[in-house]
């Protein structure tokens, strides 16, 4: 499962501007995801901006001052328009958009420009800047993918605000929090698993709350301990949760609040966890640490025996991003 963050988004946009034709006069986003590099690329490249529909009804988006361009530019006498999306895969909406704007007349003045593209679908677009294969999931539709069904997603700090100090008191005050928490990403489809440390004696409560900002799911998941005091004498938030994450193998990755326990999760799964808090899928971050350590580890092993030549060693420690890319096929 491949998984790019916000500022994946704007890296991989900063690297690839190069790619866009000297000859774009003009940037439009293909709502509502393609609004967002769209966004990016125009302030980067100082261009106007607009959506896909105003490419059709020939209208910009207003701007500052800071398009001291040396002629007015409008959709009728732009060189070309850069269509933009986050990503393409099977090209369903790319071949409606094209659609739209062969019907507006625009054909020869449109190149089409994908930020992500499978391996399959490069083709679908004039541009694509970097191949993401599938599965992959992205920030911005976190919470509206249909892979939410094959999910593991946490409750607290993701779909709803954390509890404060004085809320967590395992007594009335906690009742009322979860009977009135305010709601913080709300998913679009169905989950497949909440994974909560809120306790048992809370279902009641729990999915009340649930039903009633429309969350839909199949399973909810909570810790079967008496108490508050027996969750914090347990110090086993991070192993709960990887083991309920465990009982469903089904499942491509998991949703968690905290950085920390998204990194312990993953250590104990060595499954995907997208972290809410880092915005990072925190396996790639225990695969970059391993990688790190063999590669230490073999160049040191190697540099250390006497039969190994001295050029060879020289060649082996000169080289020793090749041995981290060759260590990383171990953990795939």
């Amino acid at each position: 499962m491949n998984y790019r963050s916000f500022s994946d988004l704007d890296a991989c946009i900063a690297r690839n501007l190069s790619k866009i034709p000297a000859d774009v006069d003009i940037i439009a986003g293909i709502p509502r995801s393609g609004l967002l590099p769209a966004t990016a690329l125009a302030l980067h490249l100082n261009l106007p901006l607009t959506d896909l529909q105003g490419v059709i009804e020939g209208r910009l988006f207003s701007h500052g001052p800071r398009l001291p361009l040396d002629r007015q530019v409008t959709v009728n006498n732009a060189r070309r328009i850069a269509v933009v999306d986050d990503s393409v895969g099977l090209g369903q909406e790319m071949q409606r958009t094209r659609a739209k704007i062969e019907a507006a007349g625009l054909r020869d003045k449109v190149v089409y420009v994908a930020i992500y593209a499978a391996d399959d679908s490069v083709g679908k677009v004039d541009i694509a800047f970097e191949v993401c294969p599938l599965p992959r999931v992205f920030a911005w539709n976190l919470m509206h993918t249909p892979m939410l069904s094959r999910a593991c997603v946490d409750i607290d700090g993701v779909l709803c605000v954390d509890p404060s100090e004085e809320e967590n008191d395992d007594g009335p005050r906690y009742l009322h929090f979860i009977e009135t928490a305010r709601p913080l990403l709300r998913p679009t489809r169905e989950i497949g698993t909440l994974v909560t440390c809120r306790l048992e004696k809370y279902r009641p409560q729990t999915e009340r709350w649930l039903q009633l900002h429309g969350i839909k799911y199949r399973e909810l998941t909570m810790w079967d301990l008496p108490s508050k005091a027996a969750r914090i004498a347990s110090q086993g938030h991070a192993a709960y949760k990887a083991s309920a994450f465990q009982a469903h193998p089904e499942a491509d990755f998991f949703i968690e609040s905290s950085a920390a326990s998204a990194q312990a999760i993953a250590n104990l799964t060595a499954r995907p966890v997208i972290c809410i808090e880092s915005q990072r899928d925190h396996r790639a971050i225990l695969r970059q640490r391993l990688s790190k350590r063999i590669s230490r580890a073999v160049v040191s092993r190697v540099t250390s025996l006497e039969w190994v030549p001295r050029d060879m060693r020289r060649l082996l420690l000169a080289t020793r991003a090749w041995v981290l890319r060759l260590s990383r096929f171990a953990l795939d």
